[in-house]
């Protein structure tokens, strides 16, 4: 029988060659870097890369053995790309963001919020820039979007994210059709309500109206009383401003008790969200690409090539430079059957050296890289 200890010495001694001559790669990819960085080639050859694992992999014997050594030779090249995108980050600006000293508002700024008063949105618009601005109502995410990008708002506020019931898609898609920016955040908690005409009971109502996220929040309320139909509404806030106006009695809306106020409704009841934590984080959007040194959150939109590994060699950027992914929401690249953009924050400034080196690194390998914002999220 062969002596454990014998093999562990012989495994010792050759991992101690392995590092050498990984150092020793390592110190050749250095020049090759400053040769790329010379003469503006690329760092990520892909025809080179297959046809050497190709030919790597040919020296190996058995198919076990065929497939490790490909695995691994492709995480050696994968570090050697990451280390070389350091090199070149430092002579490369990777976004068209420009640092300022402070995100400005002015005396009655105006702000473009979705939904009519009374909205959630509204009250968040109000905790981030108080009751001094003008603040416009606006019926679309797109309409906020378009005032933007027109300058006719300063800045616009629009959900992003609810913690129970995660991502406001149709916000997702239309960051990447607007050239505005991500410049803040703001978290608020929700507490949903269920609101009706003075003195109406619960057990007279019947028909319920409310945005999609309300009666998504609201779902364990409503199977609990099954005579309640839920009916999706622009907005929480329009749907009570339209059981006020109509008054009908069976009629009733899940909004906040704000909106209750604002349109003459009852409470009839409190809290109704299964998640009793129940948050929305909300984006500031402004027309111009523009960070702060304060700025410690990044959002990005990634679009992969339509091949195997692509998710995980993309990801192993921020893995590789320490950076933390704080979300990533996937959604479906329109005319592209089964391919997919990802919408990931990850946390950093623009300036640091671990950002410039995954954004570069993620540029060179992603099919398409958009910064849609670096922000104060703290």
């Amino acid at each position: 029988m062969i002596d454990l200890s014998v093999s562990r010495q012989q495994i010792d001694e050759i991992d101690h060659q392995i590092v050498k001559l990984f150092e020793k790669r390592m110190q050749v990819a250095n020049e090759v870097a400053k040769y790329k960085m010379e003469t503006g080639k690329p760092v990520l050859d892909k025809e080179r890369e297959e046809s050497k694992l190709n030919n790597l992999c040919a020296l190996s014997h058995g198919s076990f053995n065929e497939r490790a050594v490909r695995e691994l030779f492709s995480q050696i090249m994968s570090i050697s790309r990451k280390y070389q995108y350091g090199v070149l980050s430092d002579n490369h600006e990777v976004t068209s963001f420009r640092r300022v000293e402070t995100i400005q508002t002015k005396e009655k700024s105006r702000v473009y919020y979705f939904g009519v008063p009374g909205t959630h949105t509204q009250q968040a618009m109000e905790d981030i820039f108080g009751t001094d601005i003008e603040g416009i109502s606006c019926q679309s995410f797109q309409g906020v979007m378009e005032a933007v990008e027109q300058r006719k708002a300063d800045f616009g506020v629009l959900p992003i994210e609810n913690s129970s019931t995660g991502g406001i898609t149709a916000n997702y898609d239309l960051l990447l059709n607007y050239k505005n920016a991500i410049v803040g955040q703001h978290v608020m908690k929700i507490d949903q309500c269920l609101l009706a005409l003075p003195g109406v009971e619960i057990e007279n109502l019947h028909t319920v109206y409310s945005h999609p996220q309300g009666l998504l929040q609201c779902r364990e309320f409503m199977e609990k009383h099954p005579h309640l139909h839920g009916v999706e509404y622009g907005s929480t806030a329009a749907a009570a401003k339209k059981v006020a106006q109509e008054k009908d009695p069976a009629q009733a809306a899940i909004a906040s008790r704000r909106a209750a106020e604002e349109y003459g409704l009852a409470v009839v009841a409190d809290s109704i969200q299964q998640e009793k934590n129940n948050c929305t984080r909300f984006i500031i959007i402004a027309p111009e690409e523009i960070y702060t040194k304060e700025s410690n959150k990044l959002a990005l939109c990634i679009e992969l090539p339509h091949k195997s590994g692509s998710l995980y060699r993309i990801l192993s950027h921020f893995l590789y430079n320490d950076l933390n992914m704080t979300q990533i929401e996937s959604r479906p690249i329109p005319g592209k059957n089964w391919e997919y953009r990802f919408f990931v924050d990850v946390e950093g400034n623009l300036e640091d050296a671990a950002v410039k080196n995954a954004l570069r690194g993620i540029q060179e390998e992603a099919a398409f890289l958009r910064v849609l914002g670096n922000f104060d999220a703290s």
